[in-house]
């Protein structure tokens, strides 16, 4: 069976661990894939697609070794398979410029400076998880127990009553 997962793409390991630690109350139904690159990303990208898997949240930080976080935000919002990914920029290091590009240019959900609040982190990605089961039209109910459970039992309703 496919599973949702969420790629978090940050270059510092103790940044990294702290995010994926934050993020712990989703994996009893979502699984968390790291990146310390936009190049490892784009590997796990593919690597979840050929298994049959849905990258349903990118969380990237913006400076990273090579490209930057913003560039693959910018390249998953005009890849078409893409399309239901919801993008969120966790950073110390965004300038202006570069804040104004990822929503312009990368259709960016949610942007979190550093350090960021531990449960604003987990409502976010609940909430942007759910969105992505929701447009990517995954069964709702897989993920009630999980995320968002009114908003996925209500769109459960919405395609299950009789005519």
């Amino acid at each position: 069976m496919s599973e949702l997962v969420i790629l978090v793409v940050e270059d510092e390991p103790d940044v990294r661990v702290a995010i994926v630690r934050d993020l712990e109350p989703l994996t009893p139904g979502v699984r968390i894939d790291e990146a310390d690159t936009v190049d490892d990303a784009r590997v796990a990208l593919g690597e979840a697609s050929d298994a049959g898997d849905h990258v349903g949240l990118i969380l990237a930080d913006h400076r990273l070794p090579g490209d930057s976080g913003v560039d693959l935000l910018v390249a998953v919002n005009e890849d078409p398979e893409l399309e239901h990914v919801r993008t969120v920029l966790i950073t110390g290091q965004a300038g202006h410029q570069d804040t104004i590009r990822a929503i312009n240019e990368a259709g960016l959900d949610w942007y979190f400076a550093k350090p960021w609040d531990p449960d604003e982190l987990v409502a976010v990605a609940t909430r942007e998880l759910t969105d992505y089961v929701i447009d990517a039209g995954l069964d709702p109910l897989r993920f009630v127990s999980t995320l968002d459970a009114p908003r996925l039992l209500e769109e459960y309703g919405r395609h299950t009553k009789p005519d």
